[in-house]
């Protein structure tokens, strides 16, 4: 069991967690343990709260992360849930272009998301444009001060990067949504200020509910990781 806090620099709504950064805490601390063959599949139950000490634990099948309620919890699903996850890339210099699209540099339910949000200096600062066909690109080059102990950038904000992108294939003006779940499966990890460009596509809706899926792909187009996410349709003035 290991007891961590949720720094305010990690939010995604102004008073909650970010999904995609709480969902890989509990995500890679479960990838650690499970048997090959499998992926973490991340449920979030509560909206993440900061500054609190949550209880973390792990082990080959599952994790939780408490405090004095289950705030997430993850299973190990068969890797072949991720085979429709891999998004077609787009090359840099059209993802960069993309990014001029960015409607969150407009109007953002989330502004001080860590993963996309433009209010937020020490965020990953995303900005997944749309493509036109149902899929968004962005660029990313990760910063220096998210590496891990063996200098290639930690797998918990690999997840990060996952989410958003996958986020914005939805009508977020219209349609404001949270994640509820995320499974993500990391295959290579990048270096710090590696170019990197980040894929998302809407997959399908069901009701409240919306499916995507990302890709992360490093500087030579190869395949980094894959995540499939399900969002839930909300008002953001119950999470600001």
């Amino acid at each position: 069991m290991t007891t961590l806090r949720i720094a305010p620099r990690f939010r995604g709504p102004a008073q909650s967690g970010n999904g995609g950064y709480v969902a890989g805490l509990v995500g890679t601390a479960l990838a650690a343990q499970a048997a090959d063959g499998t992926v973490p599949r991340v449920r979030l139950l509560l909206p993440p709260p900061m500054e609190l000490d949550l209880e973390l634990t792990a082990g080959p099948a599952s994790a939780r992360l408490t405090s004095d309620a289950p705030i997430a919890e993850a299973v190990a699903v068969p890797a072949d849930t991720l085979d429709d996850a891999t998004i077609d890339p787009v090359q840099p210099d059209e993802a960069l272009a993309a990014e001029a699209k960015y409607k969150g540099l407009v109007d953002h339910p989330f502004p001080g998301c860590f993963v996309c949000g433009p209010e937020n200096p020490e965020g990953l600062q995303l900005k997944p444009g749309p493509l036109g066909d149902g899929r968004t690109a962005c660029t990313w080059h990760p910063a220096a001060d998210l590496v891990g102990a063996d200098g290639l950038i930690d797998p918990v904000f690999l997840w990060s990067a996952l989410d958003c992108p996958g986020g914005w294939s939805i009508d977020l003006d219209g349609r404001p949504s949270v994640l509820g779940q995320m499974s993500a499966c990391i295959d290579a990890r990048p270096q710090p200020g590696e170019p990197c460009v980040v894929m998302g596509r809407m997959l399908g809706e069901d009701g409240r509910k919306t499916h995507t899926a990302s890709t992360l792909y490093d500087s030579d187009g190869r395949v980094l990781a894959r995540a499939r996410h399900t969002w839930i349709l909300v008002d953001p003035a119950l999470f600001n």
